[in-house]
């Protein structure tokens, strides 16, 4: 990941820890010195900032140990406090609560590359390989909504989406066969008009918006940059190309992403072993969340405070050494942070 020692945020104060020689370097008498350690629990995991990759003291929890091929996509839903995600290439939807013992899978027909709450809490919004759909949880049935022309070639795909603060959908597609710059981002209107948004995308990943919905974040993986646009939330009109973070080689490549409160980004490590945190702004990284999973695909907030984020994983891409290492790759983690992310928006 990054140069330097790791080191434990709080309150000002920080505290480098060597953790290859499993020393602490800090000028305060021992006493304090692990009170200070001590005070950094679950609460501050957000402050968390990361050296090296695996030196990490802390990390993400387990939270269930459903081996998804390719999972993606994580979702809340605020109104029946349950998440979903899915797995791209098992092709099935996932859903849990706290309060479920089991994950519920629905199997789909399709590769499915997002998930999307409406206003109507038995139906989802769904990507699916060749086109946009809606899908009656009740009854099982699916309606086509849209399907772009490109789709038509079996080797493009749609992958991550995610609806804005107007309730338009927006998903993007991409090459199967790592052909570059063969997607494109489409916009789904409540009236299920589509549109092109961007084309020339290699690998469609994270969205997200700020708070006051004026800027649109998105990450186009190969490029190793999210980019930002002015964004009109009442035309869905995009202007104003910006790169705004870019990560190192090193780190992996950017995939799912979400913001919290503080305007700050939370974007996955494909390859990279973790979430990080960045200032938008500054273009500075300002944190890391260490995920016992190579590939790293996406974040969301949720729970009852919305503070808890709720991270993806893949198996996809990993050799059979790699998989005997990590035997969660593809399970859903989650850490409880010190900041709050904001309510999904929905379609409709």
């Amino acid at each position: 990941m990054l140069g330097g020692p790791l080191a434990l945020v709080r309150d000002g104060d920080v505290i480098e820890l060597d953790i290859a020689a499993r020393r602490l370097h800090l000028d305060v008498p021992e006493e304090e010195l692990a009170r200070r350690v001590t005070l950094c629990s679950i609460a501050c995991y957000s402050r968390i900032i990361v050296g090296k990759k695996g030196e990490m003291g802390m990390q993400a929890e387990l939270v269930v140990d459903r081996q998804a091929i390719l999972g993606e996509g994580p979702v809340w839903d605020e109104r029946l406090q349950r998440l979903y995600w899915v797995d791209i290439t098992g092709q099935f939807v996932f859903h849990w609560s706290p309060r479920e013992e089991e994950v519920q899978a629905i199997q789909m027909e399709q590769m499915v590359g997002a998930v999307a709450l409406t206003e109507v809490d038995d139906m989802l919004l769904l990507a699916l390989r060749n086109g946009l759909y809606v899908y009656h949880m009740e009854t099982g049935q699916t309606e086509l909504c849209a399907r772009p022309e490109e789709t038509q070639d079996e080797s493009i795909r749609f992958n991550d989406g995610k609806c804005d603060p107007a309730g338009r959908f927006l998903a993007g597609t991409m090459s199967k066969i790592g052909k570059p710059q063969a997607g494109k981002l489409y916009q789904l209107e409540r009236n299920g008009q589509l549109s092109t948004l961007l084309d020339g995308v290699s690998t469609s990943n994270g969205l997200a918006w700020s708070q006051d919905h004026r800027t649109f974040y998105y990450i186009d993986t190969p490029t190793l940059q999210v980019r930002a646009w002015d964004y009109e939330v009442e035309s869905g009109n995009i202007s104003n190309p910006r790169a705004v973070i870019t990560f190192a080689p090193e780190q992996g490549y950017p995939d799912g992403m979400t913001i919290d409160t503080e305007g700050m980004l939370w974007i996955a490590h494909w390859g990279g072993g973790g979430v990080s945190r960045w200032d938008p702004h500054t273009g500075r990284q300002i944190g890391f969340v260490a995920v016992p999973a190579s590939h790293v695909t996406s974040c969301a907030f949720g729970g009852l405070d919305l503070n808890e984020l709720y991270i993806t994983t893949a198996r996809e891409g990993l050799s059979e050494a790699q998989l005997q290492a990590e035997p969660h790759a593809g399970s859903l983690f989650r850490i409880v942070t010190d900041v709050q992310g904001m309510p999904t928006f929905r379609y409709g």
